[in-house]
């Protein structure tokens, strides 16, 4: 390194606020800025060439050099203060030659409610109390209803910002809970039929034989019952706006050959007529289930699979994108506590430990319902441990008792196995999500490209 350079790299340790902490491949102190070297009450000098377990209480940086994952916005407990910080691998290209800490000497919450009030900044003041969800999205602005600064959900805004602008059929897929609706109202509203009205219909919730009436409705005595007059379906009603076709994966397939009939034609036939009635509008679907699976099974027809997925928005699980926890919490914190008109309250550090800890196999739509049972049950203004509910605290610890069991490598075979068993799962439910693309499945479990092929390579997958 010459000499400018190690000047100008010594000199950003030293000014900044932050303590930080660079490890080898080995797991030895290398740097230590004087900042953290303070804090921890040594000198800086005596903590260099030794193993950062002798230095740094309770740390995990060595577990990052094992693992190649960085871990954001973790808490660690370091002479009994809970701080924020950040653990990062490094790469020379394919290997990992080290690691890099980073300490925020700040108080936890003070943190979260930062990121919350920069959020808050960013989507300006917000319309409350609105009975229809849907409705208040739409009146949101676009994609500002899509609560998430994490690296996946920027890029995932981004990619939605872009498939708005075309008009074109848009397939959304997720996890049940991750906000697919949300999505569709954002796309709805950046979109060419943004003027036009959104109309939404769950495929799921409505009987097969009713199913083929709402979408393309049906003349006056088409069938028994059938209203004097006919009725107009969901594809007029959506006439120069959004049709949103929520759980499209649980349409039947007779139905799916009607649907692309309608995509192709631009024209729908009531139940009961002859008459083509043309449509323009645009139709976003979404769903919960591997459509690609269900072609491979026949379970879902390829050319209307090809037909929607050509733009295609794939939202991840709650659990691959943890670092919008904290402003998810405190957003739903202050919109429950004023739609239940109950006093605002907060999460104690562990309470939030304990939630960005959690898998939270719900999504967002689980987080939202926990919030809302501690704001109407919990009375104070700290929501502490032994405050939550015994039924979620009980879910919550069991949950994480059942993923940790195994992450000790040093204590023998089975529950090392019992680990390597859990990686292997959850890489493959990344690629699963991800269809196959390494790219996107690395995006989705936070590392990089590299370590996953790496990990690949190990597992013998």
């Amino acid at each position: 390194m010459d000499k400018p350079f190690e000047h100008i790299l010594s000199t950003i340790l030293e000014i900044v606020y932050e303590g930080i902490v660079v490890v080898d491949a080995k797991g030895m102190i290398i740097e230590l800025n004087h900042a953290y070297a303070h804090f921890l009450g040594i000198e800086r000098e005596d903590a260099l060439n030794q193993h950062v377990t002798d230095v740094i209480q309770n740390t995990r940086l060595h577990k990052i050099l094992d693992k190649g994952i960085e871990e954001r916005g973790q808490i660690q407990i370091i002479h009994g203060h809970e701080m924020l910080v950040h653990r990062l691998p490094i790469f020379h290209g394919e290997y990992i030659v080290g690691a890099v800490g980073l300490v925020i000497f700040q108080g936890v919450n003070e943190q979260y409610q930062m990121m919350d009030r920069i959020h808050q900044l960013t989507i300006g003041s917000r319309q409350k109390n609105h009975s229809s969800a849907t409705q208040s999205i739409l009146e949101e602005n676009s994609f500002d209803a899509v609560i998430g600064h994490s690296t996946e959900m920027t890029e995932l805004k981004k990619l939605a910002m872009r498939v708005a602008r075309t008009g074109m059929t848009v397939l959304i897929t997720g996890e049940s809970g991750t906000g697919k609706e949300l999505f569709a109202c954002a796309i709805h509203k950046e979109s060419p039929f943004s003027k036009g009205p959104f109309v939404d219909i769950n495929c799921a919730a409505i009987p097969e034989h009713l199913l083929e009436s709402e979408l393309f409705g049906y003349e006056e005595g088409a069938f028994t019952g059938a209203k004097r007059g006919g009725k107009i379906g969901k594809f007029e009603a959506a006439h120069m706006g959004t049709l949103f076709l929520d759980e499209l994966g649980d349409m039947p397939l007779a139905m799916q050959a009607k649907l692309l009939r309608v995509l192709e034609d631009r024209s729908v036939v009531r139940v009961g007529g002859i008459e083509k009635r043309p449509v323009n509008l645009r139709v976003i679907a979404a769903t919960h289930r591997n459509i690609a699976d269900m072609v491979a099974k026949g379970d879902f027809r390829e050319d209307l699979y090809f037909r929607l997925s050509v733009m295609h928005v794939q939202i991840p699980p709650l659990r691959y994108r943890k670092t919008d926890i904290p402003t998810l919490v405190h957003y739903y914190m202050d919109q429950l506590s004023t739609r239940l008109r109950v006093k605002p309250k907060r999460l104690h550090d562990r309470t939030m430990q304990l939630f960005y800890d959690y898998s939270w196999p719900g999504n967002i739509r689980e987080l939202v319902n926990v919030i809302e049972v501690l704001l109407e049950i919990v009375e104070g203004n700290l929501i502490e441990l032994q405050d939550l509910p015994e039924f979620i605290r009980k879910r919550m610890l069991t949950t994480l008792h059942t993923s940790h069991s195994g992450t000790n490598d040093s204590i023998g075979g089975p529950l090392k196995d019992r680990r390597l068993d859990s990686e292997r799962e959850i890489i493959l439910g990344a690629l699963r999500q991800a269809e196959g693309n390494k790219v996107a499945a690395a995006r989705l479990l936070g590392i990089h490209r590299s370590t996953l092929y790496l990990k690949l390579k190990r597992l013998g997958l």
